[in-house]
């Protein structure tokens, strides 16, 4: 067998693989469903979603900025906290655990400010994304309309893309 046959027998062989195996990953269309019996929709979220969520991101950080505030609970009048009053306190007295109580206080603050700053990072993103989509659908909308303001008909916008 030349080499010439050879590959032409693999292309023929890795097309029929090809033809048999290839599989979009997705169902049928119309075999979908949810469980409120809509169909062909992937993933669908409502303004009202985006906002609920959005909305307890926000309480989430109201909350956690007034209950994990370890360092400034019980804060004195040079605003340092009982926590970190105790660790000076130890390690005043040469203990190492007044050491390792300042370690955990720098660490946890650490973590909750992280937390802080992603809670309001996803508030004020889906509030800023039901915005700018609102936006974008009203311009898309607007662009696609004649002069007298009736609607583009599906037909003649096709001519636009070809």
């Amino acid at each position: 067998m030349t080499f010439g046959d050879e590959w032409a027998q693999l292309v023929s062989e890795a097309r029929q693989r090809q033809s048999e195996g290839t599989r979009l990953n997705q169902l049928e269309p119309g075999s979908g469903s949810n469980a409120g019996g809509e169909s062909d929709k992937d993933l669908v979220v409502t303004q009202d979603d985006l906002g609920a969520v959005g909305h307890e991101a926000f309480l989430l950080h109201g909350e956690l900025h007034k209950k994990a505030d370890i360092a400034g609970a019980g804060a004195d009048r040079d605003g340092a906290g009982s926590t970190a009053r105790a660790a000076r306190e130890l390690a005043d007295r040469n203990l190492a655990m007044g050491g390792e109580l300042y370690t955990t206080l720098s660490v946890w603050n650490a973590q909750v400010k992280t937390v802080l700053q992603m809670c309001a990072h996803i508030s004020n993103h889906l509030d800023y994304s039901k915005k700018l989509h609102a936006n974008e659908d009203a311009a898309i909308a607007a662009s696609f309309r004649r002069r007298d303001g009736s609607a583009v008909p599906a037909s003649e916008i096709s001519t636009y893309v070809r």
